[in-house]
């Protein structure tokens, strides 16, 4: 009798108080704004959401990235789902001595396999977290800002789960309770019952105790998550599944107000740009916050602060969260108490939250959101604090308001007059097919070559243009482009969060790509690339779009392009963050340079999904980096540590930050004076050219 009255006072208990904080959280998430963008082609039928499920949460497909931490967190985790059954059976021991879930010895087998694997992972975690303790390695550390107290005691607690476990299963088998025979098989409380044989009866008091105490500590557990940065285990599941789909990467979203999207040829006066206050936030977004563990691999992969910058995606995360947590009272009151919440983006002296050299940091590179366990979007959070900033205070870097200028006046961020587009044409010994104003593009021709702004207005950038377009003329391959009637696709107005600007340029572009009857497009620029192809069709834009290396690869696959001719050079890979990390093209670039004869290639120790961003995305080109080291230097010293003869990459803007990188290097006398940095296109075009004389 005392074994159920004290186990199900402390069921009610626990639950009761658990029950308060999470009826109080989903109050609180539903002060958010619907989450519009969840539904149509993000997260259309539940087989997306499954597959996730599956891959993500049961499968721990992104925290095994990180082998040993991941392999340690996947084998918890699975015996969280496992030992369910071990806390069904001590609720069972309340009411009968024998209780078991069958009789079948292979479950007490599995039982006492998680509880092991539970304990080595114990050892793991405390070693990850001595090694990376925020006391012995400051802003370097992964857990720099996050709540270890909670984290060791949530270590201490999962211990206390398996301790208990064990002791009143051996302590079961002396009283001859335990319900799964031969008992050997459940080795781990074999074990344990060998140690407590001595105490002869006293063990039928230990199976009670330790009944009663891994029930109480189970619940203390429940009670602890519900109040700790441990919300994931509730949360994740519902982020992952609600994630957008194929992943958070690639394209930005269109810009929502309450319930519908918001029409910027005819905005209401009650629309909402962008997110200025906490209430701002989706429920997804408010999901988000809530489900952050604070492991901080967001933090370990991002270039801004990994070069002293202020900018933390984990503390922009969980700054957030302690905001939203703080002003729940206001949050809860209603609308008009809600109103008078401080903005988000401001110094911490004036009551911001974020501070506002934290949010320009931003590169957009997506490391973060590629490295989150549960699908947290940073990228979207940052781009919706930034449109809220230049839409609405029309506060942002005095430096990107030339940009922006230009994009209006010219149509291209250097502000170089449209009649300069075809350019990089003079001197080619063949003709370049331009498409006129209301023209349609010819049936013989096959790709539409999308040169893009820097293509056409950059020295260093129209030297991969030139060699494309003659790469595409030795191949046989007919293209055609529309010279003057090109304009800047809008990502450097977007990614900056001037969505106004991007509107004007995108649907320009549309329309004008619509009426030429454009089939297939290629761009040397991954950004145009990822604009056209993924944000385009949020404006009725559909085209098939490819990028040139990936064009590339399959005319030399198809022997159209022949690279006998080796060029003898060492070549180090760098990854453009928006064709890499953004749209998963890692093997095309790679594959053109392996075709090259004479060229060895060696990867930098941070490559493909973890490449380090060259500092321009997100607008990041057009504004000055003032703090920490350059990211362009810290790519750059990273290839030039591998001693390359070029650093070859598939990105005009990357071409242009590594380039200056290396000219500084130079400089310094830190690199040698023969390195280059050269596009893919323009080391395969060393071996053709020098093929066909």
């Amino acid at each position: 009798m005392l074994r159920i009255v004290v186990g199900m006072v402390a069921t009610a208990v626990a639950f009761a108080v658990a029950g308060r904080r999470m009826w109080w959280l989903l109050r609180l998430i539903r002060v958010g704004q619907p989450a519009a963008d969840r539904v149509g082609d993000q997260r259309a039928t539940p087989v997306k959401g499954l597959k996730s499920q599956a891959t993500e949460v049961i499968g721990q497909q992104r925290l095994l990235k990180w082998t040993v931490s991941g392999v340690a967190h996947a084998f918890t985790f699975w015996a969280f789902i496992v030992l369910m059954l071990t806390i069904a059976e001590a609720y069972g021991a309340l009411f009968d001595d024998h209780f078991g879930i069958g009789g079948w010895a292979g479950l007490g087998f599995i039982e006492d396999f998680f509880a092991v694997a539970v304990l080595v992972a114990l050892l793991v975690f405390t070693g990850i977290r001595y090694r990376q303790s925020p006391a012995r390695r400051g802003r370097a550390s992964r857990f720099y800002h996050s709540h270890t107290a909670a984290a060791w005691g949530i270590l201490g607690m999962i211990f206390a789960v398996i301790a208990t476990l064990l002791l009143y299963r051996g302590a079961q088998m002396n009283t001859d309770h335990f319900p799964y025979r031969p008992y050997g098989w459940s080795f781990a409380s074999w074990v344990i019952s060998k140690w407590l044989h001595p105490l002869g009866a006293a063990n039928q008091g230990i199976e009670t105790f330790f009944i009663l105490a891994q029930l109480v500590v189970v619940l203390s557990f429940l009670v602890f998550v519900t109040y700790s940065k441990h919300l994931h285990i509730v949360f994740a599941p519902i982020n992952v599944y609600f994630a957008r789909s194929p992943d958070s990467l690639g394209p930005l979203l269109p810009m929502y107000s309450g319930d519908h999207r918001i029409d910027f040829e005819n905005p209401s006066e009650e629309d909402n740009f962008g997110r200025g206050r906490i209430e701002d936030f989706t429920m997804k977004g408010l999901v988000d916050l809530a489900t952050c563990t604070e492991c901080g691999r967001c933090q370990s992969q991002c270039p801004a602060w990994n070069t002293g910058k202020v900018l933390n995606p984990k503390l922009i995360v969980t700054d957030l969260r302690d905001h939203w947590f703080e002003e729940a009272p206001r949050l809860l009151s209603g609308k008009e108490a809600a109103e008078s919440l401080p903005p988000l983006v401001g110094v911490a002296e004036a009551n911001g939250v974020i501070d506002p050299e934290a949010l320009w940091a931003c590169t957009s590179c997506g490391a973060c959101v590629n490295e989150c366990p549960v699908d947290i979007e940073h990228v979207d959070h940052i781009m919706d604090m930034r449109r809220h900033q230049v839409l609405v205070e029309s506060a942002f870097p005095s430096e990107a308001g030339g940009m922006l200028r230009n994009l209006e006046n010219a149509g291209n961020p250097w502000g170089m007059p449209s009649s300069t587009r075809l350019a990089w044409t003079e001197g080619l010994s063949f003709n370049i097919r331009v498409i006129g104003p209301g023209q349609t593009i010819p049936d013989d021709v096959e790709y539409l070559y999308w040169v893009g702004c820097a293509g056409a207005s950059d020295d260093r950038a129209r030297h991969t243009t030139r060699a494309f377009a003659e790469l595409l003329n030795l191949a046989g391959v007919s293209f055609a482009v529309l010279g003057p009637q090109e304009t800047c696709t809008g990502d450097p107005a977007r990614r900056i969060g001037n969505e106004f600007v991007y509107q004007m340029l995108a649907q320009q572009n549309v329309s004008t790509l619509t009426k030429a009857k454009v089939r297939k497009i290629v761009a040397t620029c991954p950004h145009c690339f990822n604009t056209i192809g993924r944000e385009y069709p949020q404006l009725g834009g559909n085209f098939e779009v490819v990028h040139h290396s990936q064009l590339l690869e399959q005319l030399v696959a198809d022997g159209r392009l022949a690279p006998t001719s080796s060029v003898d050079l060492a070549v180090t890979y760098h990854d453009p963050c928006f064709l890499g990390r953004h749209n998963k093209v890692y093997d095309e670039p790679r594959s053109v340079l392996d075709a090259v004869p004479g060229v060895t290639s060696t990867e930098m120790p941070r490559c493909k999904g973890r490449g380090f961003c060259c500092g321009a995305g997100g607008a990041r080109m057009w504004m000055e980096e003032r703090v920490g080291k350059r990211i362009n230097h810290e790519r750059i010293d990273e290839a030039l540590s591998l001693d390359p003869d070029v650093v070859a990459t598939a990105c005009p803007y990357c071409r242009v930050m590594l380039g200056d990188a290396v000219k500084d290097r130079q400089a310094s006398g830190s690199a040698r004076d023969d390195v280059v940095v050269i596009d893919v296109a323009e080391v395969l075009l060393r071996s053709v050219r020098r093929t066909d004389g």
